[in-house]
């Protein structure tokens, strides 16, 4: 699903991975995680995707909330087992959105 952003500016956080095959806990860890990320004022949405390479962009209303999310204990928590079970590389990138446009039909 694409997400509905309001009118910029706000932000993108892109989280670009590589996994190992390790699954455990893995899928209910990444549901838990969003269902977290939706009772922070000022998260709007996240879109992700893997074939091999995983991207997944979560949108933002400004540095506060992500900074409260980058915070969080249950973030915090599956970001350790990330670097230890799950990833064999990651990268992060936060990104200012000053312009969007829509097409749909």
């Amino acid at each position: 699903m694409i997400v509905n952003t309001p009118a910029p500016p706000y932000y993108a956080v892109i989280f670009t991975s590589l996994r190992t095959d390790v699954d455990t806990d893995y899928a209910a860890t990444n549901d838990h995680l969003l269902e977290l990320a939706g009772e922070i004022d000022g998260f709007l949405g996240m879109e992700a995707a893997r074939d091999g390479l995983g991207i997944a962009v979560s949108y933002w209303r400004d540095l506060e909330a992500i900074d409260k999310w980058r915070k969080h204990m249950d973030h915090g928590v599956a970001k350790q087992r990330g670097r230890t079970e799950w990833y064999t590389h990651y990268k992060i990138r936060i990104c200012k959105v000053e312009y969007d446009r829509t097409f749909s039909k």
